[in-house]
């Protein structure tokens, strides 16, 4: 974990988003080509029938076919939708993946991009279905060792059983790809992370709060490659201290339910209200409450006597309460607001949105 964050930290403090960039589009075919190769793979050993795939992963689990039931890794039905809109609306909020519209030369690119992007993710969402369904139906309960604690290493021994065992020349050498591909997976998306959160500090932080508009280029550049390297610091050492026992699925859940509480909302509005001067309130809101429910409730539901099923706010992620709140946060703000609207920029982007006129 240390060598993959000094890895990382290396290329985002002197590579930048020209790096960045580069290290994202392999890491996106080699993820995509590793998913199609297990996705095939388990096809091909259920006779290429999704619903054999699925009988055999419930008759594999000991649930049976309660196993295959909509939100069995949740506690009720409300934790299900929280998820769901966490994973959803969250993907479309994320600041490192808004931040990709800046390394386009046009809004006609960037609209290509996104359709691309769409069709890429929604694809390799099937696939990690396939992939996860398959590991329980091909590998059973002796899978659950080597995916360790959290589950999260369920895709390297399915990579091994597919390629013809451990003793395999093929299933040596398809675990190895595997393992590769989650390497510059995790470098490519904790760099992406950094670069946008070290961003923000340089630009947002640094020149328009604590220099109030009067930092120079290379004093931007500066914080921005210090702030890199902190916040990598930072994360290599909350990674260590939180262990191989968390689910990575889950924690991403909790960091889309930040990033769909603090700015979809404002995301919305900015399309479909006038109110504009609202949009630091809704944010504020969003990113005040998914955080304190994340850290009080969620994370920690040891401080509640009983524990969670005792806890004041019952579900595992804060967006069906922290989204409303970033909404109700951008319209009170704007009703309170003494700024003045801008209906000319804001009739501008509407057209614009709706026809593409401008974007060329």
């Amino acid at each position: 974990m240390i060598l993959t964050g000094a890895a990382m930290l290396l290329y985002v403090v002197f590579g930048g988003m020209l790096a960045t960039t580069w290290v994202q589009i392999m890491k996106a075919a080699l993820l995509m080509a590793a998913g199609l190769a297990l996705a095939i793979g388990v096809l091909s050993q259920v006779g290429w029938n999704p619903i054999s795939l699925f009988d055999r992963a419930a008759a594999a689990h000991p649930l049976g076919d309660a196993y295959l039931a909509p939100g069995g890794s949740h506690r009720t039905p409300l934790n299900t939708v929280a998820a769901a809109v966490a994973f959803v609306i969250g993907t479309a909020a994320l600041p490192h993946i808004l931040i990709r519209f800046f390394t386009v030369p046009d809004a006609k690119t960037a609209r290509a991009s996104v359709g691309w992007a769409i069709g890429l993710i929604g694809t390799f969402f099937v696939l990690t279905s396939i992939i996860g369904y398959g590991a329980r139906a091909l590998l059973g309960s002796a899978g659950e060792k080597p995916a360790g604690p959290g589950a999260n290493l369920a895709a390297p021994p399915l990579a091994q059983h597919l390629g013809g065992g451990p003793d395999a020349f093929g299933g040596q050498v398809f675990t190895a790809f595997v393992g590769a591909v989650a390497f510059a997976t995790i470098l490519a998306v904790v760099a992406g992370l950094v670069l946008s959160a070290s961003g923000s500090a340089s630009h947002d932080l640094w020149s328009n709060v604590i220099r109030r508009g009067g930092a120079t280029e290379r004093e931007q550049k500066l914080v921005a490659r210090l702030s890199s390297a902190v916040i990598g610091a930072i994360a290599v050492a909350v990674t260590l201290l939180a262990g191989p026992n968390i689910n990575v699925a889950f924690l991403v859940g909790l960091a889309l339910s930040v990033a769909a509480s603090a700015n979809f909302p404002a995301l919305v509005l900015a399309l479909s209200w006038r109110g504009t001067a609202g949009a630091l309130t809704g944010i504020a809101s969003g990113l005040v409450s998914s955080v304190v429910l994340i850290v009080l409730i969620v994370l920690s539901p040891a401080v509640w006597p009983g524990g969670a099923a005792h806890a004041p706010f019952p579900l595992d992620y804060p967006t069906l309460v922290s989204i409303p709140l970033g909404f109700l946060g951008c319209v009170v703000g704007s009703k309170l607001s003494r700024a003045r609207e801008d209906d000319a920029k804001f009739t501008e982007l509407r057209v614009r949105a709706a026809t593409a006129l401008g974007a060329e």
